[in-house]
């Protein structure tokens, strides 16, 4: 209910001969004079009552400047959140004339909301604030920086998909951006928001990226060349995950980290044990433990992936029945990951289905479809005779060389042309 002292001004000011300082001085007196409780309808009777008052747009305009303004010194987020409302709703009757208004309070709002951890509100809030309009000039920075504050507030609800529709609007005008807060804000939600939609290796650069940036303390570049590590160990085994990795392994900082057995191993393609994949998943976010398709984590079908390129690294060929058991699957599911593999260039082989075996091929795949599989046997084996042929022939010439130096007579005498 509105206090007694407002009602009382609000009905003597329409009798002076100045309302606008009428106003001026009740709004200035209001957030002293008022308690708690009665301040939220106090500041929407002193808004109704401008509205009212019928003074002239300019007046208007002047006065509701000085009515957000008011509304910034109160404490209360809620009473911001109450009042902002009503504001919002009275200023939407004339949303041409009260622009710059609208988005001061909708800003306002959106600073409570946030304070209050509602992120999806004020996300919304600022969703509603018009950047082109021939009333209100909006640089290119404060765009940016209105893109950027939406879309984090939306990867605080994990909503991707309204995140990355934002950052693209900001994707358009950051190159004309030269604050390095806000770059740097755009970079780090660029990666998140590749992370969560498992493009890790994308993801991993990203964070890598930023753990180099001066602009952070030396514990955030930490924190994120620690998620570029995640990232990568995360992602699809292959050539380019082993450059991503080679990358992260060469960074001097790496060796400080947790995750840093786990990226040495990976590295250098040896079997990761289940204990130390379990100690690894310990530190992974919700998103990154989330189950595929198959019903397997992301975490489950990366290290399955890469111990059976650390096998190829081991065997020249294997049975089916033995690689599962390796990689802690069965037969026939061991032969699906390695064909896909193969399949997708992430892997050089071939597969000999009658025999149930595999055959690892020497080299590494160029991550090109179908640069995995391996010529056919025929040929594959003819060049492989040639060559053992070819090394046998000159290992004879060398030692019969090594004879015509040391024992001259005995060859002369012996060697048959």
């Amino acid at each position: 209910m509105v206090s007694a002292k407002v009602t009382s001004a609000l009905s003597t000011i329409p009798d002076t001969e100045d309302q606008q300082q009428g106003y001026e001085a009740l709004l200035k007196d209001v957030r002293f004079t008022s308690s708690p409780t009665e301040l939220p309808k106090d500041l929407i009777a002193i808004l109704d009552g401008i509205f009212e008052s019928s003074l002239g747009i300019v007046a208007t305009r002047s006065l509701t400047l000085y009515f957000v303004n008011t509304l910034k010194d109160v404490d209360s987020n809620e009473t911001k959140i109450e009042v902002g409302e009503h504001a919002l709703s009275v200023f939407q009757s004339q949303a041409s004339s009260f622009e710059e208004q609208n988005a001061q309070v909708r800003e306002l709002m959106a600073t409570a909301y946030e304070a209050d951890e509602d992120f999806l509100a004020a996300a919304k809030i600022l969703a509603g604030i018009t950047l082109e309009s021939s009333q209100r000039k909006v640089t290119n920075e404060d765009k940016v920086g209105f893109w950027i504050r939406i879309t984090r507030n939306y990867l605080e609800v994990d909503d991707t998909t309204l995140a990355e529709q934002y950052l693209n609007k900001a994707k358009n005008l950051i190159y004309t951006v030269s604050d390095r807060d806000m770059n740097l804000h755009f970079s780090l939600c660029q990666a998140r928001i590749q992370d969560a939609r498992r493009n890790f290796l994308a993801a991993a650069q990203g964070y890598q990226d930023i753990s180099f940036m001066p602009v952070i303390a030396e514990e955030e570049r930490l924190h994120t060349l620690s998620m570029a590590i995640k990232c990568a160990v995360l992602a699809p085994a292959g050539p380019a995950r082993s450059r991503a990795l080679g990358r992260l392994y060469k960074d001097e900082r790496a060796s400080t980290l947790e995750e840093y057995s786990i990226l040495e191993k990976m590295f250098l393609d040896r079997l990761l044990s289940p204990v130390e994949v379990a100690k690894f998943a310990e530190g992974l976010a919700p998103h990154q433990l989330a189950k595929t398709s198959d019903g397997s984590t992301v975490l489950a079908k990366a290290v399955v992936e890469h111990n059976l390129r650390g096998a190829s690294r081991l065997y020249s060929n294997i049975g089916f029945d033995a690689l599962g058991l390796l990689l802690g699957l069965d037969g026939d599911k061991a032969e699906e990951t390695t064909a896909r593999m193969i399949e997708q260039g992430r892997l050089v082989g071939r597969i000999d289905q009658i025999e149930r075996f595999i055959w690892f091929e020497g080299g590494e795949a160029t991550g090109e479809k179908g640069s995995g599989r391996s010529e056919g046997v025929v040929g594959r084996e003819l060049k492989r005779w040639d060559s053992n042929v070819q090394g046998l022939a000159e290992e004879v010439e060398k030692v019969t060389s090594e004879l015509q130096l040391v024992y001259p007579d005995f060859v002369a005498k012996n060697l048959i042309v």
